[in-house]
């Protein structure tokens, strides 16, 4: 009897807990479906004119240039006999097939004038190019400029008749969120003006496309032909786009990203005004801090950009930073990731004078820097200096540099510091990825010139109590900073 009394009351408890759990999830769903769109129809009506399908043709023929002939398979006994045929059609004055080739991409207008933006790999190497509006009617179009770092190109509808076209507007891509809805319209496969749906799924990612890596994340289907077209919000601004796809078979499987607009619209500005895009420059190569790094530099946390090379006579060096300066802070803004100060510099105004904040030897300093216009890589030369003894120092065979290492190993003639000859395969310098060839340039900030001055370096950090030598490693040419422990 208690038995049956006790699953009664149960069940009592249990039909008001699921018309309370009923009642929640309705609320719930009421609360979900209130910042959820009932359809995207308006707002694809809407955006759809200003939305354009951007056509490009490459002529292949060249009167000197196999290229685009068929070709065998190397060693195929069919090798010789195309290269004989072809060559023989040329000697006789046949004239090569001539041989083009087209390929599709998304656009978007943003002036009535007819200026149309893209991806710059959309319209790359193309003789020709055309836009197709929603309604099919078709344009020539020329190029204004391209900035290849991002990914953006700015073409000109060739408008004779004065024709005023449909247009859409820039948005904040700053104030996007995770989780907000977006649209994307474009060409996928040809098949143009499709229009797709989805959420931001992440911002900043960095794909390794290119040093200002920022990019937006949605899981609104994009494919192939959709690259330049855009992404909207749900007031129709353009607030990214579409560039790039993560996918294993081609198709879409929910990973596409977007340029920023915010990024994309200075971008394109300065296209339109000087035919080309003028970036910040520093005059510094940076990596990553590391937390072996950060140790043996006192610092409290792994973050901001080490510099692991300065260019000689560039703003930096100007100023009074140095290889081995990690900035934390530069014109306000907080670098807690290294990527994050290339895209801060090259967004500061040419000629600016900044405020720059490193960590050096245990403290803050503050520099003035003068940001000045990037143009192109210095190379720092250095002093060169030789030698010959050898000595094994943290599982390293190091030696100084002599001649015949400048031979065998193609070192830069300027090459100085300590060449590892062979490295212990479990030992702690090789974990951190040293390799044999490379030149150790610095250890603990000083320029090394002898296996005994190394020596003496890891006795003084050891008597520091340090557990960590920081060494500035020179790879063909390529140099970076290594935090390895002291065995």
């Amino acid at each position: 009897m208690k038995i049956i009394s006790f699953i009664s009351h149960n069940k009592k408890n249990l039909y008001l807990l699921t018309v309370v759990f009923l009642s929640l999830l309705f609320l719930s769903e009421t609360s979900l479906s209130a910042g959820r769109p009932d359809s995207f129809a308006d707002l694809a009506v809407k955006l759809k004119p200003a939305v354009v399908n951007v056509s490009t043709t490459h002529d292949l023929s060249s009167p000197h240039s196999f290229g685009d002939m068929p070709k065998a398979p190397p060693g195929s006994p069919f090798e010789e006999f195309f290269k004989d045929f072809f060559e023989k059609q040329q000697e006789n004055g046949n004239p090569m097939p001539r041989r083009r080739t087209q390929s599709l991409g998304s656009g978007f207008i943003i002036s009535e004038a007819g200026i149309v933006i893209t991806n710059n790999h959309v319209i790359a190497d193309a003789d020709e190019i055309k836009v197709i509006l929603d309604d099919k009617r078709s344009f020539n179009a020329k190029l204004i400029g391209r900035d290849k770092k991002t990914d953006i190109a700015v073409l000109q509808i060739e408008n004779n008749n004065k024709v005023k076209f449909p247009f859409v507007n820039w948005g904040n891509s700053d104030t996007s969120r995770v989780g907000d809805w977006v649209i994307a319209i474009g060409n996928p496969f040809g098949l143009g003006g499709s229009v797709t749906a989805g959420i931001i799924s992440a911002r900043g990612r960095n794909i390794g496309s290119g040093p200002y890596d920022n990019f937006i994340q949605t899981d609104a289907s994009i494919n192939r032909g959709n690259s330049g077209g855009p992404m909207f919000d749900l007031d129709g601004q353009v607030i990214g786009i579409n560039t790039a796809i993560f996918s294993p078979s081609g198709g879409s499987v929910g990973i596409g990203f977007a340029i920023p607009s915010n990024l994309a619209n200075r971008v394109v500005d300065q296209i339109i005004k000087f035919g080309k895009t003028q970036r910040g420059w520093l005059g510094v190569q940076i990596q990553t801090v590391s937390e072996e790094i950060a140790e043996s530099l006192s610092l409290p946390e792994p973050k901001g950009a080490l510099i692991s090379r300065i260019s000689k006579d560039g703003p930096a060096s100007k100023a009074g930073l140095l290889p081995g300066d990690i900035i934390l802070d530069f014109d306000g803004k907080d670098v807690n990731e290294m990527r994050q100060l290339p895209r801060i510099v090259a967004d500061t105004d040419i000629g600016k004078n900044v405020k720059v904040t490193v960590w050096r030897k245990g403290a803050k300093k503050q520099f003035n820097v003068i940001v000045g216009e990037l143009l192109e890589t210095v190379n720092t030369k250095v002093t060169k200096k030789t030698g010959t003894k050898s000595m094994e120092i943290l599982g390293m065979t190091l030696s100084t540099i002599n001649e015949k290492d400048r031979t065998t190993l193609k070192l830069n003639e300027n090459a100085t510091g300590l060449i590892v000859k062979s490295i212990k395969a479990q030992s702690s310098s090789a974990q951190r990825g040293i390799r044999v060839g490379d030149v150790i340039v610095e250890a603990n900030q000083v320029s090394l010139s002898s296996p005994n001055q190394f020596l003496d370096i890891l006795k003084s950090l050891k008597i520091d109590g340090k557990k960590t030598v920081l060494l500035m490693i020179d790879r063909k040419g390529d140099r970076r900073f290594v935090g390895v422990r002291i065995e």
